[in-house]
């Protein structure tokens, strides 16, 4: 059994969610949002996203952190700051000692919704479905949050290839005990 706690940050609106992953069953623990877009001070909005991080931390006791990446913004101010309540999210998991994930908005949309070009709505629809939920957050990034977790609950079910494993010659090197002389 693993808890994975899902992070979608942002300086507005933080969304999490959190699944209790056993094998290849999941279900939804929590999910919802941290609404912090009427705070002036951007300050206190870093020390807010950690205190909530550390907050589900404490209460669910997960071992794993999944965070959706940074990805590239027009704007360099948008892309500081949304880099800020990452660093601070995952400042709180480290401390707690939970192991930390990263994964490309592309990457987890794929995942869920087996398009990595999906919309939010699809992606929502989706873990609607494979989660049985009838009702989520009104923002999006919750369901983002949600979509991160089972992304990574997705992922470690996944074998990886050794390195340097795309060739016969590869293959061969990683596995003498397989091969047959003749």
């Amino acid at each position: 059994m693993a808890v994975i706690l899902g992070i979608d940050p942002g300086t507005n609106f933080m969304g999490y969610g959190i699944i209790d992953s056993e094998g290849s069953k999941i279900e939804c623990l929590a999910v919802g949002i941290l609404d912090i877009h009427n705070v002036k001070d951007p300050y206190l909005k870093l020390k807010m996203i950690y205190d909530r991080v550390a907050s589900l931390i404490n209460g669910y006791h997960p071992t794993e952190l999944s965070i959706e990446a940074q990805f590239y913004e027009k704007n360099a101010q948008s892309m500081l700051k949304l880099g800020r309540a990452q660093g601070v999210a995952i400042s709180a998991a480290v401390n707690a000692g939970l192991q930390i994930h990263e994964y490309e908005p592309r990457k987890i949309k794929l995942a869920v919704a087996g398009n990595g070009s999906a919309t939010k709505e699809q992606v929502a629809r989706m873990l609607a479905m494979t989660l049985k939920i009838n009702e989520f957050p009104d923002k999006y990034d919750a369901t983002d949050a949600l979509a991160a977790a089972v992304c990574h609950h997705y992922q470690k079910r996944m074998p990886v290839a050794p390195k340097g494993g795309n060739s016969w010659a590869a293959f061969i090197a990683n596995n003498p005990d397989r091969v047959k002389k003749q």
